[in-house]
């Protein structure tokens, strides 16, 4: 697929890994929404990365938990720009506790951010991909979707439930020219959590330019082609 003209929308494109994914989007010639929490950081954010090439940005407001917010987002996209190639489902958060810890609120935000939220977006995006004659949704994972924790019940049933879901939404549409891939990175030098991110050469840890260049490269691949699945880790993390 060529990037040039395709309407792509990154959610939590802000920072972090989803605002190095919007950046490369715009690089390659795509018109990038970017979505928050934050309408302000939003905005900010789409001014910084479209000031880098004459490619159209634009920032919207959009928690994922809340699907009527989510539809208001997926309904400005298309009338500003007259429909929708590309979603990238990359908001998500993390917290982290045993079990008997974990609180209800904090069990609900997780899955509401980083599974149920995803299917908001999907269940918006399907139509619009479908009326263009297809597309590609990226699902950010992580391999603790694969790989669980201690401490980590509600990030790794968030993550596990990401897999499933994005390996049957890819059997659902396949057959309507629509590609889905989910990436799955291993530890990524970003704000997640909160953390201030190290300095890359200091870091053995995946940058968020590393993952954004995996979802470009499964977005280029020609239209027959289809990378469903990518584990994506450090080369050389700390030895045990």
């Amino acid at each position: 697929m060529s990037l040039e003209g395709k309407v792509a929308l990154v959610t939590g494109g802000s920072r972090g890994i989803g605002k190095a994914i919007a950046a490369a989007l715009v690089q390659r010639g795509a018109t990038v929404v970017v979505t928050a929490r934050d309408r302000e950081a939003a905005e900010a954010a789409a001014q910084e990365i479209g000031s880098t090439s004459s490619a159209k940005t634009l920032g919207l407001l959009a928690d994922v938990r809340d699907p009527a917010q989510v539809a208001v987002a997926f309904g400005e996209v298309e009338s500003s720009f007259g429909g929708l190639d590309i979603l990238v489902n990359n908001a998500g958060i993390g917290v982290f506790a045993p079990v008997g810890e974990l609180t209800p609120a904090d069990w609900r935000r997780t899955i509401d951010t980083n599974l149920s939220g995803v299917f908001y977006c999907c269940h918006e995006a399907v139509p619009r991909l479908k009326r263009r004659g297809g597309g590609a949704i990226v699902n950010i994972g992580s391999l603790a979707g694969r790989e669980a924790f201690a401490g980590g019940a509600a990030y790794n049933a968030s993550k596990f439930g990401l897999l499933g879901f994005s390996e049957a939404l890819m059997l659902d549409v396949r057959h309507d020219g629509i590609r889905v891939a989910i990436v799955m990175p291993g530890s990524v030098n970003t704000e997640f959590r909160d953390q201030q991110p190290q300095d890359p050469d200091q870091t053995w840890k995946l940058l968020p330019e590393d993952v954004a260049h995996a979802v470009i490269a499964f977005l280029e691949l020609p239209d027959r082609a289809m990378l469903s699945k990518l584990e994506l880790r450090p080369s050389r993390p700390p030895r045990k």
